[in-house]
């Protein structure tokens, strides 16, 4: 039986990418702490991620889908952050039944945050 998911991303620089998503976005680290690998977790998401230094972030296409209960208040949080909001991507209602907007982390991850509405 399936109970959970913790998707793995790439990550270039681990301090660059924990303090986006721990002083940013909100979350904390969790678990140990190793040398290529961090997980961060907020509320009840777990994101993993593997050192990759040779990634290009232009040609990333590493991408998750979170669902959260306060899609307004989220983006609220991260405006208040300066979280830079995907330019193609701001906040609206999707045709599929989602409100949902996107941002990219410093590695060029695709992070999707979505609504239903």
């Amino acid at each position: 039986m399936l109970t959970n998911i913790n998707p793995k991303l790439p990550m270039r620089n681990k301090a660059a990418t924990k303090d986006f998503y721990v002083n940013k976005l909100g979350f904390e680290q969790y678990g140990g702490d190793f040398d290529d690998y961090l997980m961060v977790e907020k509320d009840h998401i777990q994101i993993h991620f593997f050192e990759f230094n040779e990634l290009d972030p232009n040609e990333n296409y590493g991408q998750i889908y979170i669902r959260t209960d306060d899609i307004d208040g989220l983006y609220n949080s991260f405006q208040e952050n300066r979280v830079n909001i995907h330019p193609n991507a701001p906040l609206q209602n999707k045709p599929w039944g989602q409100r949902e907007f996107s941002i990219l982390d410093p590695d060029s991850n695709l992070l999707t945050f979505g609504q239903s509405l």
